[in-house]
């Protein structure tokens, strides 16, 4: 798609959001959207997954003003028949203490019928900084991410395991785990979660990362496992696979990254259903959000693309053998 048509289709996106027009193409399929309802019994056995959406999925349009963040919980619902969404702080960096804006994205996101379910934070320093002063700032910097969840009605926020690379694997896991400590006990106050995702250096390492939940040890600070971030290095990378098995006992939420598909809809970096099936086996029973990422298709396109391939592994794992 050209940059003009893809302006054009953003635009009409943004119509969408607010109402003004149909979405191009419809929904993925007919039939009632992904919601917050379980399928299965109250225990979870015999339950799938739900589907949501990752605003990352759409920051071109975001950044290139297309799509208004106030929009988002509508074109999730509108464009995509999505119902419930992940924010990422970049998109409101400066409304986080703003209780006006924030019930104004509340409101909008119940009135579309969708699920606020965490926020995605960056750029608020290192929770594992070498500096114990710097570490403590970065810990209160998070601080205004906790209240903003709680006040949108979301279960958690993301963070980064940070470091600033200084210090062995075992001294930069123990200055982590106390960020996220301090960080946990002010979250858990206030019932929002705080969890951590492969997102580059050492956090892309699984086990390392695993020993950082383990050594924070509360059930508030858990993982999001991303299906494509498992780069540690230049040349060094985890086994996706791997790695989402030894982070799925941690886990709180996932990130289904893609990047480009095959001719059969398939993802073709990643086997979506051995991963799927690794996420089940760990009893995980939550949303899944859809976090496309790549330049093949256009934002609309590669959101669509990622919704199918969940919608159909969903329904071949439903219908294999436990």
């Amino acid at each position: 798609m050209s940059a003009s048509s893809r302006r054009s289709f953003l635009k009409t996106s943004a119509a969408v959001a607010l109402g003004t027009a149909l979405p191009v193409g419809g929904c993925v399929s007919e039939g009632p959207p992904d919601t917050a309802g379980r399928e299965g019994d109250a225990t979870g056995k015999g339950a799938r997954y739900d589907i949501s959406l990752g605003q990352w999925s759409l920051h071109r349009a975001l950044f290139d003003g297309d799509l208004a963040p106030l929009d988002f919980a509508r074109a999730a619902r509108d464009a995509f028949n999505i119902g419930a969404v992940e924010y990422v702080n970049q998109f409101f960096m400066d409304r986080a203490t703003d209780a006006q804006y924030l019930q104004e994205m509340k409101t909008r996101a119940e009135d579309a019928g969708v699920e606020s379910l965490l926020i995605m934070c960056d750029g608020e320093g290192a929770l594992g900084h070498p500096d114990s002063a710097e570490r403590a700032a970065a810990v209160a910097n998070h601080h205004k991410w906790v209240e903003a969840a709680a006040a949108l009605g979301c279960h958690s926020i993301r963070v980064n395991a940070q470091t600033r690379g200084k210090g062995s694997p075992p001294e930069q896991k123990k200055r982590v785990a106390d960020g996220l400590r301090r960080l946990t006990a002010f979250a858990a106050e206030r019932e929002i979660n705080v969890l951590v995702e492969n997102h580059g250096g050492l956090s892309s390492d699984a086990e390392w990362l695993a020993g950082v939940m383990n050594a924070v040890d509360h059930a508030r600070c858990g993982t999001l496992p991303d299906f494509g971030n498992w780069q540690i290095r230049e040349g060094e990378s985890y086994d996706p696979y791997d790695g989402v098995r030894t982070l799925m006992p941690h886990a709180q939420a996932i990130s289904a990254k893609t990047y480009e598909f095959n001719d059969q809809g398939q993802e073709a970096t990643l086997d979506y259903a051995k991963l799927m099936r690794i996420v089940l086996d760990a009893g995980y029973r939550g949303h899944v959000g859809i976090e496309y990422e790549g330049d093949g298709l256009s934002e609309r396109e590669g959101i669509r693309a990622t919704k199918q391939l969940l919608v159909d592994v969903r329904n071949q794992l439903g219908n294999a053998s436990p």
